[in-house]
């Protein structure tokens, strides 16, 4: 029998997508980056195997959220020290690390298994709109927050 059975090599190869996060809403924008991460997008995605794309993220700084939610979200973590709870508000996030704040919305929209960092790994976040060398590797692109099915030159 010479034909390949079940997904071949090139079934699993990994794509890069870029994403430009101006002007674009913070939950539908993270939704769509978790749905690449993790290979939903794919006609062989499994859940228990790691078949996710690349996703390189642009222009942080310029991400909107709707409602109240500027004022509203507090980002919280522990120094696992006595009294160590730390709180930032979104506006000193957005000052500081605008990348951690598509990173933190990203994982929470992730499954809460052992693939959740080997999935977040494949995810690179700018600030601004130059993203370096991963320009070269960028295959495609997306302009209104869909996946589109041509190819970027």
């Amino acid at each position: 029998m010479s034909q390949a059975i079940g997904n071949t090599a090139l079934a699993y190869a990994r794509v890069w997508h870029h994403v430009d996060a101006s002007e674009r809403v913070l939950g539908k924008l993270a939704e769509r980056i978790a749905l690449v991460l993790m290979g939903k997008h794919k006609p062989i995605f499994d859940p228990s195997v790691d078949c996710g794309d690349y996703v390189v993220v642009s222009n942080a700084r310029n991400i909107k959220v709707t409602g109240r939610k500027a004022e509203q979200i507090v980002y919280r973590h522990h120094t696992m020290y006595p009294g160590g709870l730390k709180e930032i508000k979104y506006r000193d996030m957005m000052e500081r690390k605008p990348d951690e704040i598509i990173r933190q919305a990203v994982s929470g929209m992730l499954p809460k298994n052992k693939l959740r960092e080997r999935r977040l790994e494949r995810l690179r976040i700018f600030e601004g709109e130059d993203i370096g060398v991963f320009r070269q590797n960028i295959l495609q692109r997306w302009e209104d927050g869909t996946l589109t099915s041509q190819r970027s030159s």
